[in-house]
């Protein structure tokens, strides 16, 4: 009953063939993506979570840490030494696992394979056993990642000999090997009296405590919280119709010009759907997967719609390397719309497999040109992928009407997106990360640096540093209804940290910081404040929409980023209806960003609230 997920990992770079994975690039989304994984998987009933507490199962934070690189021209996750800055560290790479630990209360953690700054991860005592078990308070078993013991030795040739690979890892808080080293080579380990019996008392202490709370000596297993599960609850009515609202809410329209959708269903009579992902059901599943219940493709779920559909792939497989243009052209001539579905696949992106280039593969977009120019309407195109892909051509180019990012949404994908496709649900998705143009290829996958260096043209990485040309931004996606944001008027817009005046220190620019520990967990408390947003629907149809909440600082430098998220709930609002949602923040944590130690600073001065495309003044005074 231990599952080892969710991946956590920061979404860094757009070519990681494991981006699919994660919920993202970006540090909050990651964070509560992790708690509420977590608290689903073991169970929300041992809030608080102390060690002798029952878990329903076991999650396990994945991959800690900085581990974001798979296979890169000719640079494996198995060597990979990530030169991570104390800054970006602090920011970017921890709060994740951080949140995992302290919100989620995770029982399980698993070391990542690569080095960061020379120390490996499983064999690295300050991030196992003094950051994430002495400051972070973790209580639970840590696990390698799969021979990331072995690949110590064998590998990095960081141990000198098999033995010292196992000491290293045990001494630094790890407690079970996910392969043979531990089973091999512990007992000559402690011949040798290079290991103490006392650690692997620790790790086996670790081991049988996760044991012991998911009720595995309690006697009968089918007393245990899922002792009874029979076939037929696996594939419930209620399991499936949460597969659709999953894919419907991951679904995101990046464009749509003219309002081309939704496609009426009375006045469209006839229908092409061309492309190498329109009948394919593996597509919609992306990695890490268990038998689907039953799967309805993107062809299958337009047929639903409209019965005299024309199927045509284009290309044989996704990477087109030979495209069959002329006949999808003369289908789409005859058709009253024409639907392209292309993308990518797991022969793309995958674990173990990272992208050279943001491109669509082969003669992908020749296909598409040829098609939308030879159609009697603009076409729409939908992409089904994992990591982002450079469509700069389809953006700009007018007959294309509109474009949509599918992901990988699972078994239930080509029902939603002939729903949202056909008006009978309005989509809501947004972009869980940039999508960047093709030059950002440039940048070594290898750089891990989240900052910009603009003296050496090194644009940085994710909205919060990368200041260069996007295809599509981070947030972005549109709905069949507009919504307009106002922030209540009684919102603050001045906080006041009173402080000693040792308290406070002076940067090279003359700019009054005050560093999060010294203000105090009272302090902190006591100054979190209520920002209130009016929210309404200006459209004819009901809509799911995400209102997110940015923070910027008025001035930029000291590594600050250019915004960063602070907030995003959802609200449902019916055709011309408002509401309000509250987002409560405190300064130490949303008003403040690292230094280059790695330490929270909060400066004073003027900060900008930001919510669509408005912008509300706070100021911090110390």
């Amino acid at each position: 009953m231990t599952f080892w997920a969710p991946n956590i990992n920061i979404f860094r770079d757009p070519r990681w063939g494991r981006g699919q994975e994660t919920p993202g690039e970006d540090p909050l989304v990651t964070g509560k993506y992790a708690v509420s994984y977590v608290r689903g998987v073991q169970g929300d009933s041992f809030e608080g979570g102390t060690l002798g507490e029952q878990l329903q199962a076991s999650a396990c934070c994945k991959h800690f840490t900085a581990y974001d690189l798979d296979n890169w021209k000719g640079m494996n996750r198995f060597i990979f030494d990530a030169q991570v800055t104390l800054q970006d560290l602090a920011d970017t790479y921890q709060p994740p696992f951080q949140s995992c630990i302290q919100e989620g209360k995770a029982s399980g953690i698993m070391c990542a394979y690569n080095r960061v700054n020379g120390v490996p991860n499983c064999a690295d005592y300050n991030l196992l056993s003094k950051k994430a078990r002495g400051q972070w308070g973790f209580y639970g078993y840590i696990t390698s990642d799969c021979d990331a013991v072995s690949i110590i030795h064998d590998d990095q040739g960081y141990a000198k000999s098999p033995e010292d690979a196992v000491a290293d890892v045990l001494k630094a808080g790890m407690d079970v090997n996910c392969g043979d080293y531990l089973k091999n080579y512990t007992k000559s380990a402690v011949k040798k009296k290079i290991l103490p019996e006392s650690e692997i008392d620790r790790a086996l202490h670790n081991l049988f405590s996760i044991r012991m709370r998911l009720g595995l000596f309690n006697g009968n297993p089918t007393k245990q919280p899922y002792g009874n599960i029979a076939p037929d609850q696996v594939c419930s009515r209620e399991h499936q119709a949460l597969a659709l609202q999953a894919a419907q809410d991951g679904i995101v329209l990046l464009k749509n010009s003219d309002r081309l959708l939704p496609l009426s269903k009375l006045g469209t009579k006839s229908l092409a759907v061309i492309g190498p992902n329109a009948n394919n059901s593996t597509i919609l599943l992306g990695n890490y997967f268990g038998p689907p219940c039953k799967t309805v493709t993107p062809l299958q779920g337009l047929q639903n719609y409209i019965k005299n559909t024309r199927y045509h792939p284009g290309c044989s497989r996704v990477a087109c390397s030979s495209a069959s243009t002329n006949q999808a052209v003369q289908i789409a001539k005859g058709a009253d719309q024409v639907i392209l579905v292309m993308g990518l696949d797991q022969t793309q992106e995958k674990e173990d497999q990272d992208r050279l280039n943001l491109l669509l593969p082969g003669k992908q977009r020749e296909l598409i040109t040829a098609v939308s120019k030879a159609a009697k309407k603009p076409v729409v195109l939908v992409l089904f992928c994992g990591g982002p892909v450079d469509v700069s051509f389809a953006k700009y180019d007018q007959s294309i009407g509109s474009i949509i990012w599918a992901g990988y949404p699972g078994e239930a994908g080509g029902t939603a997106l002939a729903q949202i496709i056909f008006g009978d649900h309005n989509p809501g998705g947004r972009l869980p990360m940039t999508w960047y143009p093709q030059d950002f290829t440039k940048v070594p996958m290898t750089d891990m640096r989240m900052r910009p260096q603009p003296s050496s043209g090194y644009p940085g990485r994710t909205y919060r540093f990368y200041n260069g040309k996007k295809v599509f931004e981070f947030g972005h996606g549109l709905s069949y209804s507009n919504y307009s944001y106002e922030l209540a008027s009684d919102t603050q817009n001045k906080l006041h940290l009173r402080a000693s005046s040792n308290q406070l220190a002076n940067n090279s620019n003359t700019t009054r910081q005050k560093l999060i520990s010294d203000v105090g967990k009272e302090l902190c408390e006591k100054n979190k404040f209520t920002v209130t947003v009016g929210v309404k629907n200006h459209g004819e149809m009901a809509g799911k929409h995400p209102v997110l909440l940015f923070v910027r600082q008025a001035k930029l430098g000291n590594g600050r980023p250019i915004k960063k998220l602070v907030g995003f709930q959802t609200v449902n609002l019916n055709a011309g209806e408002n509401a309000e949602i509250e987002y409560e923040l405190s300064p130490c944590e949303h008003l403040s960003s690292p230094d280059d130690r790695g330490l929270m600073v909060m400066e004073e001065g003027s900060q900008f609230l930001i919510v669509g495309d408005k912008e509300y003044p706070i100021t911090i005074i110390f």
